[in-house]
């Protein structure tokens, strides 16, 4: 390989972590309104628990720990899910550098991770127990490939280090463990992997961090179940077959939806090569080619056993992230010449990225322009400022309707607990108002005057509150960067303290 692309190769690493420097910085920069995943992020990282419904803990873990360390606040929030998605790019650059010999297409691989949606685009909207889990992925990846190339003890631990985390991620990620072993069988000289005794230290490592959320499961398995199978039947109906058919249809525009690109950019390197690359094949391309079917056939099975209609595109992140590494693969078993090729990858890639990271950011500016306002115009900020009037009244205890207001307003009242009406989902403690005055929030859908809904009135009367006691607030403040005298409208209440 010339000096110059070997340079190249390894300078590619510090880009990636520039960009998503520039991602936080941007997404502090515009708004301190909150996604809805940053709102759930923000209200949950209150507490450690085992589980916190039907996601995995892992990410609730992390952003508790980090809350923990430096406060709540936008900037922990995306620092975290930022530093997750670098984190993902260095261990598949690593193990794409563990199977491919040629630095070029090593770091063609780990650019092309960049290349899928839910990475340059979803992730900068609202994502986050996908972010942790395509980490996962690619601590998996390396500690799988340095194991068969070259076994150790430290690369069984890593596999198993991967593998607990993967599986506390995204519970589908249970699929690529159990396919890679899968694809490696067929492998005469690497099958006795599978059999050394220190894949039982590995899984032992996995099992000790499952465990405690395992625990969790065991009692709460309706809840850990529910969201993503509720999702995959929306809009179920029909006999069996047509349901099939729908699912099947559904999964193959889904993976065509989340090929697509990755395919592109290397189709626009290679355009002259593609009959060579499409017969070249290695051992480390028949590996990781049957990972991603595998997992692929798997997803076709789960959508065909559960009658699944609604297959999402992200939910297939987890197996497509391993499609630019099989193709990068793919071009080093035919022996291609990479010279000057880096450069042609990577320039039109970070132009598209940065251009989709500029329009995503600039939404907060447009979406007023356009009469239609989106979640980062929601002006929390100022709702919060005037009630408290600039923060001189502290609520002990804020009871928000919904997730997302309970997770901004403790942003902005960082001292306060915030609960929802379901989350605790048991009925307020003995003595709630004992420890200072009680702040009760709630929004509604574009009315000036949202009506107190039934759920938050219920809760507060099985807390011992008076009906007649029950006075709501309003306020309406400008909308962030609000075109004109648009506002958004919010209900709110102040019970006053009670003394024991």
């Amino acid at each position: 390989m010339p000096h110059a692309d070997s340079r190249r190769a390894d300078a590619m690493i510090f880009a990636v972590a520039a960009y998503f420097v520039l991602c936080v910085a941007l997404r502090v920069f515009i708004s301190p309104a909150l996604e809805i995943d940053e709102g759930e992020q923000a209200f949950v990282s209150q507490f450690l628990a085992l589980g916190y419904g039907p996601q995995p803990p892992f990410y609730n873990w992390l952003q508790y720990a980090v809350v923990e360390a430096f406060g709540v606040s936008l900037t922990a929030l995306t620092i975290l899910k930022h530093l997750l998605l670098f984190l993902c790019c260095l261990f598949y650059g690593l193990a794409a550098r563990t199977v491919i010999k040629d630095r070029t297409l090593a770091a063609m691989a780990m650019l092309g991770v960049l290349t899928l949606p839910p990475v340059f685009l979803l992730a900068q909207r609202d994502l986050s127990h996908t972010v942790s889990a395509l980490f996962a992925v690619s601590l998996f990846l390396y500690g799988f490939f340095r194991t068969l190339r070259n076994p150790s003890l430290f690369s069984y631990l890593l596999t198993g280090v991967a593998v607990g985390i993967g599986l506390i991620s995204k519970y589908n990620f249970a699929l690529v463990p159990a396919a890679a072993v899968l694809a490696v069988l067929p492998e005469r000289d690497l099958r006795q992997r599978i059999f050394d005794w220190r894949l039982i230290a590995s899984l032992a490592v996995a099992f000790a961090i499952v465990l405690p959320h395992a625990y969790w499961i065991l009692h709460n398995l309706t809840s850990a179940s529910a969201g993503t199978i509720n999702e995959m039947k929306e809009g179920l109906e029909g006999g069996r077959l047509a349901q099939a058919f729908k699912g099947t249809i559904s999964l193959i525009s889904a993976i065509f939806g989340a090929t697509i690109l990755p395919i592109a950019f290397f189709l626009a390197v290679f355009p002259f090569d593609i009959k060579r690359i499409c017969l070249a094949e290695s051992q480390w391309t028949r590996i990781t080619g049957r990972i991603i079917c595998l997992c692929l056939i798997a997803v076709l099975l789960i959508v065909l056993g559960l009658g699944a209609t609604h297959i999402r595109e992200k939910w297939l992140a987890l197996f497509v992230v391993i499609l630019p590494l099989y193709l990068c693969l793919k071009i080093d078993a035919a022996g291609i010449e990479t010279t000057g090729k880096l450069k042609r990858f990577a320039i039109p890639l970070f132009i598209m990225i940065f251009a989709v990271l500029i329009g995503v950011s600039a939404r907060v500016v447009t979406s007023p322009m356009l009469g239609s306002y989106n979640k980062l115009n929601v002006p929390y900020e100022a709702f919060i400022r005037e009630i408290t009037q600039n923060y001189t009244i502290q609520p002990a205890l804020v009871i928000a309707d919904d997730t997302n207001l309970a997770g901004s307003v403790r942003l902005q009242l960082p001292l306060s607990t915030a609960i929802t009406t379901y989350n605790p989902p048991v009925p307020l403690a003995a003595g709630w108002r004992s420890a200072g005055p009680v702040l009760v929030m709630w929004r509604g859908k574009g009315e000036a005057q949202p009506a107190l809904p039934e759920n938050l009135r219920q809760k507060l009367i099985e807390g011992g509150v008076a009906p007649g006691d029950i006075v709501p607030l309003f306020s309406a403040p400008l909308y962030h960067l609000a075109k004109g005298d648009d506002r958004y409208g919010f209900g709110y209440l102040w019970l006053a303290q009670q003394k024991p």
